[in-house]
């Protein structure tokens, strides 16, 4: 068994997905691990990671919508020190979660057809958020 541990860097313009699949490939691609599981951790908490449709951006609009229906901003939060989004924020990310697990094979993420991975930012303005990606497996 072999492990490896990295580091990425995803500037958001503030709320909204931001597809990063690319990089994650490409990194386990340079690993050589063949047969895994890939971890993905987000260090923040008010922002989480998704994985969900990345052919059409209206379902990225959809979820948006969502989200915004679901917990809204405005909405009585006792915590408000760093604004209106900040709780709200909060929440979206305990919705969605900091952690993605996804299978390796053929050294590859066994990602299906339309699934990207997203860095789903839930603050309004921009912010650089920091993702660990963690594989562990076996020499491909």
């Amino acid at each position: 068994m072999r492990q490896a541990l990295h580091r990425l860097t995803i500037a958001t313009r503030g709320r909204g997905l931001v597809e990063f699949t690319g990089p994650v490939l490409a990194w386990v691609a340079d690993q050589g691990i063949g047969t895994g599981l890939l971890t993905l951790w987000c260090a923040h908490t008010s922002a989480s990671l998704a994985v969900t449709e990345n052919a059409s951006p209206e379902v990225l609009d959809d979820i948006l919508a969502g989200f915004e229906r679901l917990v809204p901003e405005g909405a009585g939060y006792a915590h408000s020190l760093e604004g209106p989004d900040d709780m709200p924020s909060h929440i979206r990310t305990l919705l969605t979660g900091p952690q993605l697990t996804i299978p390796v094979a053929d050294g590859r993420p066994t990602l299906g057809t339309w699934q990207g991975i997203f860095l789903f930012e839930h603050r309004s303005r921009p912010h650089r958020r920091e993702v660990v990606l963690h594989l562990l497996g076996e020499d491909g």
